[in-house]
């Protein structure tokens, strides 16, 4: 059409030439050539330009890329972005279109990049990918991004969307680690996010004990925790055998034995190493010492010794809890995150056991400095929220276990015989290894719930470790407490008291406590209610039957302060009593009415209900025994309903808009 148009054209413009006179005809010619000459040229450019498209395309499309021989060059964890083999890919009109429309897209972006607060980065306006790529690519830079909450956001954008494959592996590598610690607090979050640790050579059970105390013997040693020193010193013993002696602590009147031992692990092999780690979790509970631990490679010898071991559970706790510790040394951050800490603690987080759930989880928020203000010292556990999330805290929940207890097993559901026929018709009903992780997190979203844990024995034949008596008591533990829950932010929001045994007269002495030091004194302000579950607020008559209980031949200070009318717990409930009438926050006791069994001859009413009764508040007797007094049956018990209530009731105001 366009030649055949040219000619009729050039047989006007010849007839007008003809009819026309000379000066006129060589005019008009000029001007007929001029046109022809440029619709010609232009004719003859475009073809040029289209047959070089073409050879540039074929070129393109018969090209090999050698990018592909490379890849087995790379490490292992490198992943090259795929290339598509289909022809229809690198020909054909709708390949073009594609690529016109996103480079529009990027001229968009360039010009809208007020939309994320920053100027467009230069690198990506010649980022040649996909769509899905560009967006993956985005939100990686915007994790990036001097605007904390452009970052927050592209964190919750990259976590909740689906990728493919090769697209976690790739974003494994171009993130930085505030985003990978933001990830790996994310609900869900893939763990193809996060790179493997470094591959280590897997050394003899013997090596690895000598690392282990190499490590210990290169940290300081003198001016020492006396608990500090004695694991150390247990832990650098010559051979396994001195420490196998030690089983024979029971009949070691010196004070050296080590009861406990048999208990920690039924492998002779691990001993060793749970010793050591032992007295590693007490070395980290020393900020220097702490950054002793990193610069001696401890962190590297620690994850070879985590991967040795996965097939021990107690072996792993004790190690995250070392992790744990380092991380409320800031300047230690980078140092976790290079090791490969972070994608271990990611994996655990996702544990369906609330004890190692929960190390990894108080780890990671000591990491995570972008969305917790707060740091959870040695003994204090986040048991919700576990993740970032977007629900406001509104109020936080306290629990402070008793005697012999601790921070997850004391709050579990209670143990109950059920037959095949029972347990197959309550497949439905799964069993809560915590319940205000489970039931009392799903039920109020918005509380913020904290459990804490400290060391308890009945008898000083059982001590952990052989310490001075004062630590023992009411008194230095509250002031020790109160320190390491501040640190944590308690007090920072309206507060409510969960405590059982023991632990009731722990919350008593610190809230009195408090109430006499400045510092402390939001904690006071913000408490708005307190429950107790058995709490021996005129004593037990535990103490009273140490001589028909072999593991009270010699009574610890905790049961020896838990003596039936003792004259410093009488003084304790009198002065808090009062305290409470003047804050006039409410309180709610339960009391057991069933024995306990502490032997296979004997059964003990551990706390009357006369010593359960404060003198203030509400009174409820339930029949069930002192273990069992703060373990629900499921979650429609009357214990967990009227718990629930007081709760919701205590915080109205706090959790009208939940």
């Amino acid at each position: 059409m366009v030649r055949m148009s040219l000619v009729a054209y050039c047989g006007i413009c010849c007839r007008k030439i003809g009819t026309f006179g000379s000066a006129q005809k060589t005019d008009q010619s000029w001007k007929d050539f001029r046109k022809i000459a440029k619709i010609t040229g232009s004719l003859i450019l475009g073809g040029c330009i289209f047959a070089a498209y073409e050879v540039l395309a074929l070129k393109k499309a018969l090209s090999f890329d050698t990018q592909v021989v490379q890849q087995e060059k790379l490490k292992s964890y490198i992943y090259l972005q795929t290339v598509s083999l289909d022809p229809s890919e690198y020909q054909g009109i709708t390949y073009q279109v594609r690529k016109k429309l996103h480079k529009v897209a990027r001229k968009i972006l360039e010009t809208n990049a007020r939309i994320f607060r920053r100027p467009f980065d230069e690198r990506f306006s010649t980022f040649d990918a996909e769509e899905h790529e560009c967006t993956l690519w985005l939100l990686v830079k915007r994790s990036q991004s001097e605007d904390k909450m452009v970052r927050l956001q592209a964190v919750r954008e990259l976590a909740s969307n689906h990728w493919r494959d090769y697209q976690y592996r790739t974003a494994a590598q171009a993130i930085d680690q505030r985003t990978a610690i933001g990830l790996a607090r994310s609900k869900d979050v893939d763990l193809r996010f996060f790179l493997p640790p470094h591959l280590l050579p897997k050394p003899a059970d013997a090596c690895l004990e000598d690392e282990l105390r190499l490590l210990l013997a290169a940290l300081p040693q003198t001016d020492l925790d006396p608990c500090v020193q004695y694991f150390t010193s247990l832990a650098l013993r010559e051979s396994s055998q001195a420490i196998a002696a030690q089983k024979g602590g029971l009949w070691c009147f010196g004070g050296n034995g080590l009861p406990y031992c048999e208990s920690l692990s039924t492998v002779p092999a691990k001993t060793i190493e749970l010793f050591c780690l032992q007295a590693l979790v007490q070395h980290s509970k020393v900020p220097s010492h702490c950054e002793e631990i990193e610069s001696n490679k401890g962190l590297q010898l620690l994850q070879k010794l985590y991967h040795l071991c996965r097939n021990s559970p107690k072996i792993q706790r004790s190690i995250i809890h070392i992790i744990g510790n380092m991380a409320l040394d800031e300047r230690l951050h980078s140092s976790i995150y290079r090791a490969g800490w972070v994608s271990v603690l990611a994996e655990m987080a996702k544990s369906p056991h609330v004890m190692e759930s929960s190390h990894a989880a108080r780890a990671l928020a000591n990491l995570d400095r972008e969305t917790v203000q707060e740091k959870y010292p040695d003994g204090v556990y986040l048991l919700h929220p576990q993740y970032r999330t977007d629900e406001p805290i509104k109020a936080d929940i306290l629990f402070v276990h008793g005697l012999l207890g601790a921070a997850f097993k004391t709050w579990r559901q209670q143990d109950i015989e059920k037959s095949a026929a029972e347990k197959e018709a309550d497949t439905e009903d799964h069993y809560s290894e915590c319940w205000p992780k489970t039931w009392l997190a799903s039920d109020c979203p918005s509380l913020r719930i904290i459990s804490v844990e400290y060391d308890t024995h009945l008898s000083d034949w059982k001590a952990t470790c052989p310490v001075e008596n004062y630590r023992e008591s009411l008194a230095y533990r509250s002031a020790e407490l109160l320190k390491k829950l501040r640190a944590a932010g308690v007090g920072d929001r309206p507060l409510v008291w969960l405590s059982h045994s023991m632990g009731g007269l722990l919350v008593k002495k610190m809230l009195l406590d408090a109430s006499m030091d400045s510092e402390m004194s939001s904690i006071v302000n913000n408490t708005r209610g307190v429950i107790f579950y058995s709490v021996p607020h005129r004593g037990s008559h535990l103490a009273e039957y140490s001589i028909n209980v072999r593991f009270l031949l010699f009574p610890s200070v905790e049961v020896k302060e838990l003596s039936k009318d003792s004259p410093a717990l009488k003084a304790l409930n009198d002065d808090f009593i009062s305290f409470a009438k003047d804050k006039n926050f409410p309180v709610l006791s339960f009391a057991e009415t069933l024995p306990t069994r502490v032997g296979r001859m004997l059964s003990l009413h551990v706390v009357p209900v006369e010593s359960a009764d404060l003198g203030i508040g509400e009174l409820i007797p339930v029949e069930v025994s002192h273990l069992n007094i703060c373990k629900p049956k499921n979650k429609d018990s009357f214990l967990y309903q009227h718990t629930l209530k007081f709760i919701q009731d205590t915080l109205a105001g706090e959790l009208e808009n939940q």
